[in-house]
């Protein structure tokens, strides 16, 4: 299979329509197609169609019970999808939609097993990337669509990212240029009487409780009990994961620096290809091997944008061993670190 990448150009609206169109088409036609959204990639499906949402998990190697999220373009949608919308979900969605925050619903009887994993609940989204919501309307309103990545590889943010791990199995990828996000959706689950939180996102667990109050946090994320899994299924695989180790080292800065440094010394001296993530402020004190900045600690989003990125590019220059810093940020530090200690296998040392 040829896979084409159509590229979405700013203030050229009627050739974007007809690209969008197209993808459309393959999506009504029970095909897949690449998109851009504002956290990361996704790869779509018709949600309502089982086979369509069982390529799926062929094309990305995922496991069968990983439930798909469900993107949507408008509220009145949802009621079709759904057994009920509790009100705090309607508050939730009044304050949070379009945006990077899927809530989990006992679903209805037209959402195949396929799209939810064999679970009685969905997951919906609605997107607020302008080409993602013009897809999911031309495409007839529900579009299943995990991270348009191989399983368990680090999250595409760019169409680039996607023809490395889609090129041959998909048709079509619609390039969106770079997600402004770079992390996936908060998950809440609405499902249970008290709202938990299953996935840390860029929609923080603060912003949350301003709105609705009274949340649980899923056990599995907080705990470092290996006899406790999180309530999602996909967050119990290991998820981001460059193909060199990845090792993170939390603690002061100095001895953070210093140890990354005997570390990567060390490394290099029994002729491995070392690898350093650091940020703007850190990366000068860093001597050896290949050295990366995420971004600034004084923007936290521009480390929620580059973290997958950068570990993509880690994979091109074929290193053996990465170490990391750790991000612990004010406002978005637990979805970051969620991701980097899934990606590291929770390696971590303490200095």
């Amino acid at each position: 299979m040829q896979t084409v990448i159509e590229k979405i150009i700013e203030g050229e609206e009627t050739l974007n329509q007809q690209k969008i169109e197209k993808a459309a088409r393959i999506l009504r036609e029970g095909g897949l197609v690449a998109f851009p959204t504002e956290t990361v990639y996704g790869l779509g499906a018709d949600a309502l169609n089982p086979s369509a949402a069982a390529q799926i998990y062929q094309a990305k190697g995922r496991p069968s019970d990983n439930p798909l999220i469900v993107h949507i373009s408008c509220m009145e949608d949802l009621e079709r999808i759904t057994l009920q919308v509790p009100p705090q979900a309607r508050k939730m969605a009044e304050h949070f939609w379009p945006g990077p925050l899927t809530m989990i619903f006992e679903k209805s009887e037209i959402v195949p097993a396929e799209t939810t994993g064999g679970l009685n609940t969905v997951a919906v989204r609605m997107p607020s990337h302008p080409a993602a919501l013009a897809l999911i309307r031309a495409a007839g309103g529900y579009i299943a669509a995990p991270s348009a990545n191989t399983s368990g590889k680090p999250s595409p943010t760019l169409a680039e990212h996607v023809a490395l791990d889609m090129e041959g199995r998909i048709p079509l990828i619609l390039d969106g240029g770079a997600v402004g996000i770079g992390i996936e959706s908060t998950i809440v689950d609405f499902s249970e009487k008290i709202p938990m939180v299953l996935r840390p996102g860029y929609i923080t667990p603060e912003m949350i409780k301003e709105v609705i109050g009274e949340i649980e946090m899923d056990p599995g994320l907080v705990e470092e009990n290996s006899n406790i899994h999180p309530k999602a299924p996909g967050m119990k695989y290991k998820h981001y994961a460059p193909r060199a180790e990845l090792i993170l080292v939390n603690g002061a800065q100095e001895k953070v620096q210093q140890t990354i440094n005997n570390l990567t010394r060390e490394a290099v001296e029994s002729g491995k290809a070392a690898g350093v993530i650091g940020t703007d402020e850190s990366c000068k004190g860093y001597q050896y091997g290949i050295v990366k900045s995420i971004g600034t600690r004084s923007d936290e989003d521009t480390i929620a944008r580059h973290m997958y990125g950068i570990l993509r590019e880690f994979d091109e220059q074929n290193v053996d061993i990465i170490y990391s810093e750790s991000f612990s940020t004010p406002r978005i530090g637990q979805a970051i670190m969620n991701r980097m200690l899934k990606a590291a296998g929770h390696q971590v040392i303490e200095v």
